[in-house]
């Protein structure tokens, strides 16, 4: 195992996504409406963590790939769940539809383009942190909004997770030796993930 600790916290990561999906199924009913936006974000989850720990456990083109394009998947998924949410586009069939549209359109133009152009860090990191700002401008826009217009304390949770996740992502950017050869800052960041990743199933 090359990142023991990377792989011990994508796999809590998992387990909070699994965790959560478990109380969707239970506690939301079938006909509400957002329900199956609540079990996708689930089952992105779940498939970006399981994918994370394989790749931390042996890093080869194929474990790192199919990490790198299921974080795409979920972060992509995270903006669209965000709008789909916030603007409500599950009660327009149209909108839903051009924004579904929009979204796997983009997915796969991300794929295609490192998978058989070119494989780029910098361009795979750009494209995930822009998608990650405008999902948090939008939590944060509906946080506040909600919290003027109602005075419910509830309404600030998105605002305070995603403003939790990009402290944490911070530790990508803060870079340092590994401790003991395994305790690194990007296994820091996916420490920091696992509170908040409970939190949005609260």
């Amino acid at each position: 195992m090359q990142e023991p600790f990377s792989v011990l916290f994508s796999l809590c990561n998992l387990a909070a996504h699994q965790s959560g999906l478990a109380k969707v199924k239970r506690q939301i009913p079938e006909t509400y409406s957002l329900r199956p936006f609540y079990v996708l974000f689930g089952f992105f989850g779940t498939m970006t963590w399981i994918l994370s720990a394989i790749f931390h456990t042996r890093d080869f083109v194929v474990t790192e790939q199919l990490d790198y394009f299921a974080a795409g998947a979920s972060v992509l998924y995270g903006l669209y769940f965000a709008t789909v949410r916030v603007f409500r586009l599950d009660r327009n069939t149209r909108l839903l539809g051009y924004w579904t549209f929009i979204c796997l359109s983009l997915y796969a133009a991300h794929v295609t383009y490192l998978k058989f152009w070119r494989w780029d860090y910098s361009y795979n990191m750009a494209a995930n942190v822009t998608v990650g700002a405008l999902h948090n401008l939008l939590w944060w826009g509906f946080s506040i909004r909600r919290f003027y217009k109602t005075g419910a304390r509830w309404t600030l949770l998105p605002g305070l997770i995603v403003t939790w996740i990009s402290v944490a992502m911070s530790l990508e950017l803060l870079d340092f030796p590994p401790f003991a050869g395994a305790l690194d800052a990007h296994s820091l960041w996916h420490l920091g993930t696992i509170a908040p990743c409970y939190m949005w199933y609260m």
